[in-house]
């Protein structure tokens, strides 16, 4: 069985990533920390690719991306986890991807919205909470200063 982190692309030090490790070790499972390239940004790189070379870009080559991200993002926490790079709906394939792996935990992150303090799960997140099979791990990031 694995244990699924979830990270973003502007992520420092994910807190998914922290939590992850912590029930990797625990349960002595694996870490698989997914980065997943919206379709949006999919089609923005399809774009750049079109504008600049003619050529449109393969799937692979895009998982290939996200997955590098999910190294970037990881590897700034730990050592010991396998990177996975997705591509669609974040929620969604986080969700099939924990699926199939038969995972034990998703983690993922959450943010502080609102000036009194309340906190509010992103879309991601509230995806991942109302859909997923297995357990959900969430930690909530503290307010931004702005």
């Amino acid at each position: 069985m694995t244990i699924v982190a979830g990270v973003e692309r502007i992520d420092r030090e994910s807190n998914a990533v922290i939590e992850g490790r912590k029930h990797a070790e625990a349960f002595e499972e694996d870490l698989h920390v997914v980065h997943v390239l919206s379709q949006s940004e999919f089609r923005d790189l399809e774009q750049d690719s079109l504008s600049d070379t003619g050529k449109t870009v393969a799937v692979d080559d895009v998982r290939a991306y996200a997955k590098e991200t999910a190294k970037s993002v990881a590897s700034r926490t730990t050592d010991d986890y396998e990177a996975v790079g997705l591509v669609g709906d974040a929620g969604e394939e986080l969700v099939r991807y924990a699926n199939e792996q038969d995972a034990s935990y998703i983690c993922v992150g959450g943010r502080r919205r609102s000036a009194v303090g309340k906190a509010l799960f992103g879309s991601v997140t509230q995806d991942v909470l109302m859909n997923a099979e297995c357990p959900v791990v969430t930690h909530v990031r503290p307010e931004q200063e702005e």
